[in-house]
C-alpha cells in the first residue's frame, strides 16, 4: 500500500492571504535587529523599517480582501500594494520578487508545490534583471537558492509543506553564507539585513504553517555589530551622498534597461520598478535634482525623497526620537514631509462597489477624479482600530511617546476609532490621540507644527498646548464644484442642491472651530469664487501676522491652485507654502472642482519671542 503525503497540498487565495498577514508581522517583530545589522549598501540603519512598512502596505493590500478571496486576487493586491508602499532599496527588491511570483501564477485558482516552485524561480529571476549592478551575498543570492530548493523538493514530488521545510533549511543556510561572499559583511562580522529580512518573511510562512505564535523569538540569534565610527568610514568610501527615490505615473515608459542605463552616469544602487502607469526609481546619487529632472521627462512626478545617508546614519546611533507622530491620510501632507519628519500615515478606506482601496496606497486624488469622470461612484470608511494599533506599534517601535492627529471628529469616525485602538493599547499612557478639528492641509500643517516642536524638545502636553493655541486662530475656506458628493454624504439637503445646481450658485464654506463645515458666503459662477474667497481671506489675515503657512488643495484643478498659491504667496509672503491634490478619502466627498485654501497662524507668544523660530519658505508641489 502507498503511503498518502501528510501536509499540505495546495496553495489557494485565503492560505496566502494568511501567509502575506505572518509574514508581516514577523518581519516587523525583527525590524529592530534587521536596523541594527543594515551596513549594506549603505549603513543607514533602516533596511529593517523599510522591509517591514513595505511588506506592511502588501499586508494592508491583502487585508483589505473577503477572507475568501481567489487567489489571483491575493497576488494581484499583494504585489500592487508593495510597490505603491514600497520603501528604500529593500522594499522595492522585495516588490520586484512578489512581482515576479504574481505573474507566473498568473489566473491560476490553486497552486501545487510545483507551481509555487516555478513562481519563487520567476520572483527571483525578476529580482535578478531589476538591478544594474547585482551583488552576490544579498537577498538576491538568498532568493536564487530557496529557487533552487523549492524546484529539487517539487521535482521530488513533495509536498508544500515538505518543499517549505526544505526551502527554510536552505535559506538558512544561504543566509549564513553571506559574510563569506562580500566583504563589507564579514568585516562588520554580520549576515546581510536584507536577506535576512527575506528570510524572515519565509520564516513566518513556516510559522503559520506549523502553528507557532507570530511573535518575537525568545532567544534571537546574537551577532556582533560594529560601532558607528568603522561603518561611517566604510559609507565614506564606497557609496554616494542621497538616497533618492522618485514616483512617476504615466504610460509608455523607457524599457527599465534604458532607464537604468540614463541613470547609471548619476549614481550606482540603482533599482527600477515599473507596472503599466507606475514606475518607481531609487538611486544612490550626489545630485538628486537631475534624478527629478530627468524623471520628469517620463511622465507626471508624483513624489520625490532625497535623504542624506550620512545624516540618516548619524542620526541612527543619536539619541531615540522622543516623540512620534501618527495622523490619517487625510492630511494631504506630500510623501517628502511625511518622510522628513518620521511620520506615520494611516490610510482611511476608499470603497467601489465591493472593492475596498487604502487611501494614499492603492489609489490616490488624481486616479479617483479620472474614475469620477467616468462616472464611477464611490463612498469612504474610517480605518479600523487594528490599523491604527499598527501605526502606533510603528511610531512606538523608534519613540518613547506617540502623538496621534487626526481629522475633526465631527466630520469623521476617524477620531474615535484612534482613540479605541490607543485605549486597546498597554502602553496607552504613552499615546495622544489630538483632534485636529479640521481636515486635508490644516490637519497636515498643525502636523507638521507638532513634528518641529518635537523635534526641538517640547513634551506632548505642552505641544498640545501650542496646537490648541494655533488651531483657534487658523482656519479654512473652501468651495465645490457639484453638489452630488456632498449630497450624497448628508451635507446639504435635497433641496439646497437642487437649487444651487440650477442658478449656478457655488457656495463658500468654512471649516469652524468645533471643526463642523459651515456655510460663509455664496456667488453665481466659478469665475466669481476665487476673487470673494482671496477678499475673505485678506480680512481674516488683517493684521497680517508674521508667522504664517498657507496651503491650497484641489480637486483636479491644478490651474485654479496655482492661480490661488501666486496670490497668497504675493498677497501674504507666508513662511512656507503647499499645493497638492485633495485626497482620494476627502475627493469622495468634495467631488471633482473642489478647492479649498488653509491657513495656519503661528505668531510668538511672548515667552517664544525670546527663541525665535528660524523662518524657510518651502514650495511642495
Amino acid at each position: 500500500m502507498t503511503a498518502t503525503a501528510v501536509g499540505i497540498t495546495y496553495l489557494d487565495g485565503p492560505r496566502l492571504r494568511r501567509s502575506v498577514l505572518a509574514a508581516a508581522d514577523w518581519v516587523d517583530a525583527g525590524r529592530d535587529e534587521l536596523n541594527r545589522i543594515n551596513v549594506f549598501p549603505v549603513p543607514d540603519g533602516d533596511t529593517g523599517t523599510n522591509f517591514a512598512m513595505t511588506l506592511r502596505a502588501a499586508a494592508e493590500g491583502v487585508r483589505a480582501l473577503h477572507r475568501r478571496a481567489t487567489l489571483p486576487a491575493v497576488t494581484r493586491a499583494m504585489a500592487e500594494s508593495c510597490v505603491f508602499g514600497a520603501r528604500g532599496n529593500s522594499g522595492m527588491l522585495l516588490s520586484h520578487f512578489l512581482l515576479g511570483f504574481r505573474e507566473s501564477l498568473g489566473d491560476l485558482e490553486v497552486a501545487s508545490a510545483a507551481d509555487v516552485a516555478r513562481a519563487i524561480r520567476a520572483g527571483a529571476n525578476h529580482l535578478y534583471h531589476s538591478l544594474d549592478e547585482p551583488v552576490e551575498g544579498t537577498i538576491l543570492t538568498v532568493s536564487r537558492e530557496v529557487a533552487d530548493a523549492a524546484e529539487w523538493a517539487a521535482k521530488r514530488n513533495h509536498n508544500l509543506q515538505e518543499m517549505m521545510v526544505h526551502v527554510m533549511r536552505q535559506a538558512e543556510d544561504s543566509l549564513r553564507r553571506t559574510p563569506e561572499l562580500l566583504e563589507v559583511l564579514r568585516e562588520a562580522g554580520v549576515v546581510d539585513a536584507g536577506a535576512k529580512a527575506f528570510v524572515r518573511v519565509l520564516e513566518g510562512v513556516m510559522r503559520l504553517i506549523e502553528g507557532d505564535p507570530i511573535l518575537p523569538a525568545a532567544e534571537p540569534v546574537q551577532y556582533t555589530v560594529p560601532d558607528a565610527a568603522a561603518i561611517a568610514e566604510v559609507a565614506a568610501e564606497r557609496d554616494y551622498g542621497y538616497c533618492t527615490e522618485v514616483l512617476v505615473r504615466g504610460r509608455g515608459f523607457p524599457p527599465s534597461t534604458e532607464i537604468r542605463k540614463t541613470l547609471r552616469s548619476l549614481g550606482g544602487s540603482i533599482v527600477v520598478l515599473a507596472t503599466d502607469d507606475l514606475l518607481k526609481v531609487h538611486v544612490h546619487t550626489d545630485t538628486p535634482q537631475e534624478v527629478f529632472t530627468l524623471a520628469e521627462s517620463w511622465g507626471t512626478v508624483e513624489s520625490t525623497k532625497a535623504d542624506d545617508m550620512r545624516a540618516q546614519h548619524r542620526a541612527l546611533h543619536e539619541a531615540h526620537r522622543k516623540i512620534g507622530i501618527v495622523l490619517d491620510s487625510s492630511c494631504d501632507l506630500p510623501d517628502q514631509l511625511v518622510d522628513r519628519h518620521g511620520m506615520v500615515v494611516v490610510p482611511l478606506q476608499v470603497i467601489q462597489g465591493n472593492t475596498t482601496y487604502l487611501d494614499r496606497l492603492e489609489i490616490g486624488g488624481s486616479k479617483l477624479y479620472d474614475r469620477m469622470r467616468e462616472g464611477e461612484i464611490f463612498t469612504t470608511s474610517q480605518p479600523t482600530p487594528g490599523a491604527f494599533v499598527r501605526a502606533y506599534e510603528d511610531a512606538l517601535s523608534s519613540a518613547d511617546q506617540v502623538l496621534g492627529l487626526f481629522l475633526a471628529g465631527s466630520l469623521s469616525g476617524t477620531l474615535a476609532s484612534a482613540q479605541a485602538a490607543a485605549k486597546a493599547r498597554d502602553s496607552a499612557d504613552r499615546i495622544t490621540p489630538f483632534d485636529s478639528r479640521t481636515a486635508s492641509f490644516g490637519l497636515g500643517m498643525l502636523a507638521i507644527r507638532a513634528a518641529e516642536l518635537a523635534e526641538a524638545g517640547w513634551e506632548i502636553p505642552a505641544i498640545v498646548r501650542e496646537l490648541d493655541r494655533i488651531r483657534n486662530q487658523s482656519g479654512a475656506f473652501f468651495t465645490v464644484d457639484v453638489f452630488d458628493n456632498l449630497l450624497r454624504s448628508g451635507r446639504v439637503s435635497r433641496g439646497r442642491a437642487w437649487l444651487g445646481g440650477l442658478l449656478d450658485i457655488k457656495p463658500i464654506l468654512e471649516v469652524g472651530l468645533d471643526g463642523r463645515v459651515v456655510p460663509l458666503d455664496r456667488v453665481r459662477g466659478r469665475d466669481a469664487l476665487v476673487p470673494r474667497v482671496l477678499r475673505h481671506l485678506q480680512r481674516r489675515l488683517t493684521p497680517r501676522p508674521e508667522s504664517l503657512r498657507i496651503a491650497v488643495a484641489h480637486a483636479g484643478v491644478p490651474e485654479i491652485a496655482e492661480r490661488i498659491h501666486e496670490e497668497v504667496v504675493s498677497r501674504f509672503q507666508p513662511r512656507d507654502t503647499y499645493v497638492s491634490d485633495v485626497t482620494a478619502a476627502l475627493g469622495v466627498h468634495v467631488g471633482l472642482g473642489a478647492w479649498g485654501v488653509f491657513w495656519q497662524v503661528e505668531d510668538a507668544t511672548p515667552a517664544e519671542a525670546a527663541e525665535p523660530f528660524p523662518a524657510r519658505r518651502t514650495r511642495q508641489a
